[in-house]
This record gives C-alpha cells, structure tokens and sequence, in this order.
C-alpha cells in the first residue's frame, strides 16, 4: 500500500455506542480513514466488496454468528488483517487461530478519551494494514512430522531467546511445536498485555514437547524448558553457579514495550555470551535490534526471519540493518537453524 494513502479500516460491532466511540478515538489520525461500520457478520460480508477495507476491527461476542466463525468463513474468500477488539481473553486464541492477525484487549470503561488504547489500537492498525497477509497462510502449513532435538546432553549453560510482536504467536506456536524435549532453555518476548501471557503459554505448552510456562521471578532457565515473559514485566535472564534465572520487574517500557525484546536480549548478551541464540521474528518497530548486535558482539548465534515469511517485517529488517543479525532465514527453517547451529558447534 502506499506510503501516502490512509489505511481504510471497517469496525465490526454490534454495539452502537462503541462504533461511535471508535469514529471519535479514531479521528483526527492522518494514516487512517474510517470507511464504515458493520453490526453483524452478514451485514460486513455485504460490504466489504463495497468498502474496500485494508484492516477491520472485530468483536467477538455478536449476533446472529460469532465473530470465531465469522473469520473462519471470511478468509477463504477475503483475506484481510483482522484485530480483534475484545475482553475475551480465552477466545482471543482461538480467534488468532482462525486467521485474526493481532488482538487488543477492550478496557471495562472505553471513551474516546482512552488515549492508551487508542494509541495502542492505531499502532497495530498500521502494522496491520503492512502483514505480508496471504504468504502466511501458507507458511505455517509447513510442519515437522518428528520433533527435533540436541544429539546427546544439552548444555544446561546454552540459552535461546526468542523475540516478537505481530504476527509472533503464530510464529513462535511454529518454531516451538518443532523441538523434542532434549534442547537447551528458552526465554521468550512477545509483546502482549497483561492477563494474556498466562493463557498463550499454556497453549503453547499444550503443542509443545517443551515444558512452556509463563515466567515468575526466579524461575530458573532449565534445558527442555521455556520461559514466557509475563505481559507488563520486563524479564531478564542472570547467571546463577550453575546455570541461569529470570527476573520480572516491571521499570520503565523500553521502545515503548513491557516486556521488551531489547530488555531480554540485553541481559542474555552478558549473561551467555557464546552460549546465546537470539532470535527476531516479524514486528513492527525497532524492539530488539540492538539487544540483537549485543548476543552477536558477545560471541552468540543470531537469526533473522526473512522478509517473506514475516507477517510485519519491521523487527527483522531493524536487526538486520543494525548489524545484529548473522543468517536470515524462512520462518519454516529457523528450527532446522537453530539445531545445525547447536549440532555444528
């Protein structure tokens, strides 16, 4: 889309009062244009064709059909970026999996004067409006048959961090459900608020081989084991006697973010040094890049996702451009990466 064209966006909800309160809290944005409202998923279906939307927010609670079935009727025939705009923390997930590319929680008390949300909203509205929408259905059907793992013992002093933001869960539901047991530690940013991160890792941890838990203070980083930063805690990684521990904090946001990928990968840098992986995967903005350049200066393995295979290629390309990225690969080969590397030595 070009640079200089607003992105058309099409609320889907049922509710009157939160329409207007959209058209108000979305006004006023020079990258956006508001072109319509739906009330109902059949009623969106009739305009779409007529709207044109870029991106469309959706409600998940709405009558006569659901929002889950709505997009899994509406991608196969328009495959367009979906946000989902709900306090449905559990059917946020399955939205995701039905072909929604982002989600924001809805506030118990919404105003058009909800300068967080709003500000939030219009962030990934225009991440949205840039995902590499369709390749994405297709990378993910690339699946591994037979997990993966390290021959051997794992190295309880080996570390991998992996960093996201848009389009990330499906990412790194990709790269985790590939690995067996036998591998060394995780430590995971996605960026996602509060009250989310609890849920997304038990789903993880339910297709995984892994044991993926959402971190606490003072989890330690076990090989076999992976650590998802809880949303509103930066989470760092210390080297203990025998191997290393987490910390969640909470500090200032860092690139606008908490938990932060720079915050993690910073602390991997000096706490692994050699022994680090880091890994950037599709997002929008800057979070990560430099924490990136730090694991690679201090003597760790990088890995970049490619600009195809990334839903918002801003974090990867970030990285890259800073120097902080070694390899770049497809999302469907970063776990084969990632076992050469620790195989290769």
């Amino acid at each position: 889309m070009p640079d200089n064209r607003k992105v058309k966006v099409m609320v889907l909800d049922d509710s009157p009062l939160f329409c207007d309160i959209m058209s108000k809290g979305l006004s006023g944005d020079e990258r956006i244009e508001l072109v319509g409202f739906a009330g109902d998923p059949f009623d969106a279906s009739a305009k779409i064709p007529e709207l044109e939307p870029d991106v469309i927010t959706l409600d998940i609670e709405m009558p006569r059909m659901d929002g889950i079935k709505f997009l899994r009727s509406l991608m196969p025939q328009f495959p367009l970026p979906v946000i989902v705009i709900s306090s449905l923390k559990a059917s946020v997930f399955e939205a995701l999996d039905a072909g929604a590319i982002d989600f924001i929680a809805k506030p118990d008390n919404l105003t058009e004067e909800s300068p967080r949300f709003f500000a939030n909203l219009k962030m990934k509205i225009i991440a949205a409006s840039q995902a590499r929408f369709a390749y994405r259905r297709r990378e993910n059907t690339e699946i591994r048959l037979e997990p993966a793992g390290v021959p051997g013992s794992v190295d309880p002093r080996g570390i991998i961090a992996i960093g996201a933001s848009t389009g990330g869960t499906d990412a790194i539901k990709s790269i985790i459900s590939k690995f067996s047991s036998n591998m060394p530690g995780f430590v995971i940013v996605q960026h996602m608020p509060a009250g989310f991160t609890g849920m997304y890792a038990k789903r993880l941890d339910s297709i995984s081989n892994l044991e993926v838990k959402e971190a606490a203070d003072g989890d330690e980083v076990l090989p076999g084991r992976a650590l998802l930063a809880p949303g509103d805690y930066h989470m760092t990684v210390e080297e203990t006697g025998s191997g290393y521990l987490v910390r969640c904090t909470r500090g200032l946001k860092v690139n606008g973010h908490r938990p932060s990928v720079d915050v993690l990968f910073d602390s991997v840098a000096k706490a692994a040094g050699p022994r680090g992986i880091g890994i950037i995967l599709t997002g929008m903005g800057t979070d990560g890049a430099a924490g990136l350049k730090k694991i690679r200066d201090c003597g760790g393995y990088t890995i970049g996702q490619d600009e195809r295979s990334s839903v918002v290629y801003g974090m990867p390309l970030a990285a890259y451009i800073f120097g902080g990225v070694i390899v770049q690969v497809p999302l469907y080969r970063i776990s084969d990466e990632i076992i050469r590397k620790l195989t290769s030595g």
